[in-house]
């Protein structure tokens, strides 16, 4: 009787052992599933925030220091906040407030959607924020004497006035 009590133990032992295991790997593997669906949705959603942005040509004006959402009238830090916004990312309303939000991301390591700031040039204050759209391009709500509204223009056009970029997605 002894005997068999232990072969119960040592089976039921085993058992156990294995159920653990088999959770411990199901476990890892779910986190990596996680991590993967993360970057998916991250990814999905800069699309989202891009095409939301390029739909909105034509459509928007630029006025420094104006945030009117119900006439499109936005300066280049309003329109990434309306933007963002439509999409559940809460960005504050200032290029020196949304120049703080999110990660640090390198030039190099830019992703869709990620936020990119500009200086005017003359010094280096950041003045201009844009979402990075991939090959090398971004769309922002700008101003110039022969245009007015959301464009997308070329990074390398603007690379003397890149200061720095920020991921919040």
């Amino acid at each position: 009787m002894k005997a068999n009590w232990m072969k119960k133990t040592l089976i039921a032992t085993t058992c156990c052992l294995a159920l653990f295991s088999v959770q411990a790997v199901a476990g890892n593997a779910y986190v990596g599933q996680a991590h993967a669906a993360s970057s998916t949705t991250a990814s999905a959603k800069a699309d989202s925030i891009i095409s939301m942005a390029k739909s909105l040509r034509g459509k928007v004006t630029y006025k420094f220091g104006v945030n009117n959402p119900s006439r499109l009238y936005f300066d280049c830090s309003s329109f990434t906040k309306y933007v963002f916004g439509k999409y559940g990312v809460s960005l504050k309303w200032g290029t020196k407030y949304q120049k703080l939000q999110g990660k640090y991301v390198s030039k190099a390591n830019l992703k869709k959607g990620d936020l990119i700031f500009f200086n005017n040039g003359k010094s280096k204050t950041v003045s201009h924020v844009g979402i990075y759209i991939g090959n090398g391009q971004f769309i922002h709500n700008t101003i110039s004497s022969s245009f007015n509204g959301v464009r997308i223009n070329k990074l390398s056009d603007y690379s003397f006035r890149y200061s720095t970029a920020r991921r919040v997605l």
